[in-house]
């Protein structure tokens, strides 16, 4: 079934028409490799100078011209790791035809994309494993959900490296002065989260919900995952258009929400009273929009979303184990580039529980701010940033100060450091012994 779907995916629109003109020039064949070598070193306590990764990442990426002006792309990773202190696991989140292939006990081998692109008179379509990308937000996510995200390093990687492209079509057709999107993500994948001991498992609450009462046995059932790609596809619709210099999208996504929620009962199976939990996934929508426009040297851009959404309780065996909880999230950020090859950025980030407030681990209104500084020099070649994200509501946060240089041509060479702060409650500060000091090397050949 999943082959013969995969089939219909690729073959969705026959070859006609031409790609749109911001599509990239495939008159010719083009492979390309990204190299990346990353060598992570421990900074804190007890751990300071150990090695927490290094590792090695290839990336070859073909485009292939068709007939008629498609074209196809397919990019690969391979992925090796001396240590297996940030593991190589997740894979039973993803379907069969998404998952990597183990090559050795610390390396995987994965299809990244493998896509065919084109256009139909005025219909622009795109077939096959891709990233459908949604939203601007910097360091954290707000819209961008229509593919899950590999949390093996947290948040630290960039959007594109974490995000996990699914086997998808994505439509696009010009509708009067706006453009409608739509589309049809047949592959139930869903985030993919570290085991336990590793660097990046996950330990708060917030997360994780608020632990069993002492003494009462807990057994943990398998988790119950979205597999059906009919049942279980997800669809969404995205209409842009600009307006008096603004530029504007209405968002809208029905889906399984990527996080798995506790469901769990009480047991009296074996005359001991007990819990059962059964880790499972809910259907949602999502609703949203997105506006920017520039004013001089400052770029004002906002999001906003509200989810049907559900969450961990507060008091273990609350109910069920789930709690509706509908959610408004907002994002306003400004971003100033006064200076020359100077950007300064700063985002506003807030989520409020629309329900059941009190039964909730996480407070009324979640607020976080980001601030990005960026300054290049020697004619680009030389970059410095600092990028910090604080909690408002708890006090932790991070910090990831940066310096890149191009030795050559699409040879670089980078040094950074990421530093967690606060109460290991915090989704910042549950990290807070994982300090690091990363040193790079990327080579495009």
């Amino acid at each position: 079934m999943r082959w013969l779907l995969l089939g219909a995916l690729l073959c969705a629109a026959p070859p006609a028409g031409a790609l749109p003109p911001d599509a990239p020039d495939a008159a010719s064949p083009r492979l390309s490799t990204k190299i990346r070598l990353e060598w992570g070193l421990e900074t804190q306590g007890s751990r300071a100078g150990d090695s927490q990764k290094l590792e090695l990442a290839a990336e070859p990426d073909l485009q292939l011209p068709l007939p008629d002006g498609f074209r196809l792309e397919a990019i690969g990773r391979l992925r090796a790791d001396v240590y297996d202190r940030l593991g190589f696991t997740g894979e039973q989140s993803l379907e069969p035809m998404s998952r990597p292939i183990d090559v050795a006990d610390h390396a995987d081998l994965a299809l990244r994309e493998l896509y065919v692109e084109g256009s139909v008179g005025p219909l622009w379509l795109r077939a096959g494993k891709q990233q459908i990308v949604w939203g601007q937000a910097d360091g954290l996510k707000l819209l961008d959900v229509v593919d899950p995200q590999e949390f093996r390093e947290f948040i630290l990687p960039p959007f594109d490296e974490s995000r996990i492209p699914l086997w998808s079509l994505d439509a696009e057709l010009p509708v009067g002065k706006t453009r409608l999107q739509l589309v049809w993500v047949p592959d139930p994948s869903t985030d993919v989260f570290p085991d336990p001991g590793k660097r990046f498992a996950f330990t708060t609450p917030l997360l994780l919900g608020p632990p069993a009462p002492p003494g009462l046995p807990v057994r943990v059932r398998h988790v119950d995952r979205p597999d059906d790609p009919i049942a279980d596809s997800d669809a969404g619709v995205r209409l842009s258009g600009s307006w008096h210099g603004w530029d504007l999208t209405a968002n809208y996504l029905f889906h399984t929400s990527d996080i798995p929620l506790p469901f769990h009962e009480l047991s009296l199976a074996s005359g001991t009273p007990s819990a059962v939990v059964r880790p499972g996934f809910e259907r949602t929508h999502l609703f949203g929009g997105s506006c920017s426009n520039a004013f001089g040297s400052v770029t004002v851009r906002c999001e906003f979303s509200y989810n049907l959404f559900y969450h961990s309780p507060a008091k273990s065996l609350d109910g069920n184990g789930v709690v509706r909880a509908d959610q408004f999230d907002y994002m306003i950020g400004l971003d100033w580039y006064r200076f020359e090859e100077t950007l300064l950025s700063v985002q506003l980030f807030q989520s409020w529980a629309l329900q059941n407030a009190s039964r909730l681990v996480r407070n009324l209104a979640e607020t976080n701010a980001t601030f990005l500084a960026r300054r290049q020099f020697l004619n680009q070649r030389l970059t410095l940033e600092v990028m910090w994200i604080q909690n408002l509501n708890r006090g932790d946060g991070m910090a990831r100060p940066k310096i890149r240089y191009e030795l050559r041509d699409r040879l670089f060479v980078s040094l950074g450091f990421d530093w967690f702060y606060g109460k290991n409650r915090g989704l910042f500060g549950q990290f807070d012994r994982n300090d690091r000091l990363v040193i790079g090397l990327e080579w495009g050949i």
